[in-house]
């Protein structure tokens, strides 16, 4: 096993990728980086935990490795916090979108395993939205942005390194990811 391990989970928003990482965490132990962002807590978030959320002069002080803007909000990922996701784990998990998937894998190499979540109709990720309680509003300005368009597929570098995994049933999905984690600590 290389001696830093990161897993890059991307993909369109409401793919899973937030639910596989906090599976990933309570059934084998692997630390989520915690990313930063300027956009709002949603009811059920705590800062530092889901996200760390800035301000746009806070988020201007980090020392990021990529960032984007998504529906108006910035989100980036530090270096700090890679560090200390590092310090509890080897292998660690970090959700990015399509775009910092790549620059990830540009960066760290070998260290990246990049895990590209999707569903087969793209109809449910609306419904992952709404039952997440995103307003209406917020919910159609992400699914006509240019981000959400190109987070629905897998290209460039990303096709021939990601492995895709197809997330409509919650239990194959778990078993896909076991043989991966598996694959992985070798």
């Amino acid at each position: 096993m290389v001696e830093k391990q990161l897993l890059v989970i991307t993909g369109a928003t409401g793919s899973g990728k937030t639910t596989v990482s906090h599976w990933l965490t309570e059934m084998y132990q692997i630390p989520q980086v915690v990313t930063h962002t300027t956009r709002p807590k949603r009811h059920n978030e705590v800062d530092g935990v889901d996200y760390y959320f800035e301000t746009e002069s806070s988020l201007a002080q980090k020392h990021l490795i990529e960032s984007v803007t998504y529906s108006g909000y910035h989100y980036g990922s530090s270096h700090e916090a890679l560090e200390l996701a590092w310090a509890k784990s080897p292998l660690i998990s970090l959700v990015v979108d399509t775009k910092g998937a790549q620059t990830y894998l540009e960066t760290f190499g070998k260290q990246v395993t990049v895990l590209f979540l999707t569903v087969s109709e793209a109809t449910a990720l609306i419904s992952r939205l709404e039952k997440r309680n995103d307003s209406p509003e917020a919910i159609q300005k992400r699914l006509a942005s240019a981000e959400f368009k190109r987070d629905l597929m897998v290209s460039g570098p990303l096709h021939d390194q990601a492995q895709i995994i197809v997330n409509d049933d919650w239990q194959e999905t778990q078993k896909t990811l076991t043989t991966i984690i598996e694959q992985l600590r070798q």
